[in-house]
């Protein structure tokens, strides 16, 4: 009986959705809503995010307007987001919240980038460390006799063909991150 690999495809897919969602949180120059999802507000005494206070819409490539459904946020939303490590100022003209993002210089491309690829070495560790639970299991089953060594060969490899097709969707979601980074 060779080892079925449903259980650890999940968990690299899984992992792969969750880089990419991390990705989305990096300031690319570009507005995206997306970089908001880790700022929390206090909304009646509860961390809230942003998106859950206030409706956030892309108004141009550059720009993202936050109009809170109560105005008494609109002072609680620009704290949150100047304490924030996002490293914009918003503007609040009494109803809205303004966030313009400035397109990124030539030095902070490159460290954009960086940070990304670091991101994309720890989602393949992830990935490694998923395989190496899967052979472990292997070799656990072959100790008990639950499969022959050719079938512990058939499954390690189809761990190992599992593990590099996650890797190159982790290369993938990187270079596409890092070419919309150094876009300008």
């Amino acid at each position: 009986m060779k080892l079925d690999t449903t259980e650890f495809e999940e968990k690299m897919e899984k992992s792969v959705a969750a880089y990419d969602r991390e990705l989305q949180t990096i300031r690319a120059g570009r507005a995206n809503p997306a970089v908001l999802d880790d700022i929390r507000v206090d909304y009646y005494g509860a961390p809230s995010p942003i998106q859950n206070t206030a409706n956030v819409v892309v108004t141009d490539a550059r720009t993202i307007t936050i109009t809170p459904w109560e105005t008494n946020m609109l002072k609680e939303i620009t704290k949150a987001i100047q304490a924030s490590d996002l490293g914009i100022n918003p503007t609040n003209d009494g109803k809205n919240i303004r966030l313009a993002f400035p397109q990124p210089t030539e030095e902070r491309r490159r460290d954009l980038t960086k940070q990304v690829n670091k991101r994309g070495e720890d989602a393949k560790v992830n990935i490694r460390n998923i395989r190496r639970e899967a052979n472990d299991r292997i070799k656990e089953m072959k100790k008990n006799s639950e499969m022959s060594e050719d079938e512990q060969k058939v499954s390690e490899k189809e761990v190992q063909e599992l593990t590099d097709r996650f890797i190159k969707k982790i290369d993938e979601v990187t270079a596409a991150k890092n070419e919309e980074i150094m876009e300008i």
